[in-house]
């Protein structure tokens, strides 16, 4: 079982844009926005996953995707630091709900941080991002404050402006990324660590292919991928494709809606 944090897209639009995905001009349907969030929501909960709800903040857009907010390693949570004012005011809330809810190791980061939209946690490493919203210092603030190995990766492609946008972690030993958003030091070193990892096309890193939650076993991802959903297959996952067309809009998908809560060993979550 997993145990994962979500924020329901009640205020969801886009009224700005801080990625290439975000279009004011566009418009959006919150209606809709919701109910394929609550469809991703029932999923978690019929594979047997826990979900926790923390409350959106009117005037706060993007707090759907609440994978921004925080990385949380051993029941110690690193509240995020956000890279734009836009989205800045979420931290208090998140930092809210830590301390509200039985975290003992709960603070926000110094510098630049924006969770596990750059953060993933890969058994016992964790593969960190930067080149356009967290700052390289915050690699070994994360290193430091977690106690674990962190592996710096660098994004080029501002499309994909977060490493939950170009990489998944499938379990403790396999990924699926797409080489065409890294620098080649960081192709190099994901080749080294990951040799037999899934590689995505640039169709299914455009379709947002790659921003998916994997349990271990089954593998949630945008249905638009479908390049991707084969290869997951082959390699013994079993693929769930998700329509987050609406929430796309904004950027993020099936991982950008979803913050996993990892407990300290021995305890529950």
């Amino acid at each position: 079982m997993r145990h994962y944090l979500m924020v329901r897209p009640a205020h969801f639009d886009v009224e700005y844009s801080i990625n290439p995905w975000m279009d004011p001009g566009k418009p959006t349907d919150t209606r809709l926005a919701i109910t394929q969030w609550e469809g991703l929501r029932d999923l978690y909960l019929e594979l047997g996953h826990r979900v926790d709800l923390l409350d959106p903040v009117p005037g706060l857009p993007d707090m759907v995707y609440a994978a921004n907010g925080a990385t949380v390693v051993n029941g110690r949570a690193l509240v995020a630091r956000f890279h734009h004012r836009h989205r800045r005011p979420e931290s208090p809330a998140y930092l809210k709900w830590f301390t509200g809810n039985g975290y003992r190791d709960v603070r926000q980061a110094r510098w630049d941080n924006e969770g596990e939209g750059d953060f993933l946690v890969a058994g016992t490493r964790i593969l960190a991002g930067s080149g356009f919203r967290t700052d390289r210092r915050a690699h070994d603030e994360a290193a430091e404050f977690f106690g674990v190995p962190v592996v710096g990766l660098t994004l080029t492609d501002p499309r994909y402006y977060h490493l939950d946008t170009a990489l998944t972690v499938l379990d403790d030993d396999m990924i699926m990324y797409f080489p065409g958003a890294f620098t080649e030091d960081s192709r190099e070193r994901l080749e080294k660590l990951y040799p037999d990892a899934v590689i995505a096309s640039a169709a299914d890193a455009a379709a947002f292919g790659l921003n998916a939650v994997s349990d271990g076993r089954h593998v949630l991802l945008p249905q638009a991928a479908t390049g991707l959903i084969a290869r997951v297959r082959e390699r013994g996952f079993e693929p769930i494709g998700v329509d987050l067309s609406e929430l796309l809009k904004g950027g993020g998908s099936v991982k950008c809606c979803t913050l996993e809560l990892r407990p300290a060993p021995g305890r529950a979550s």
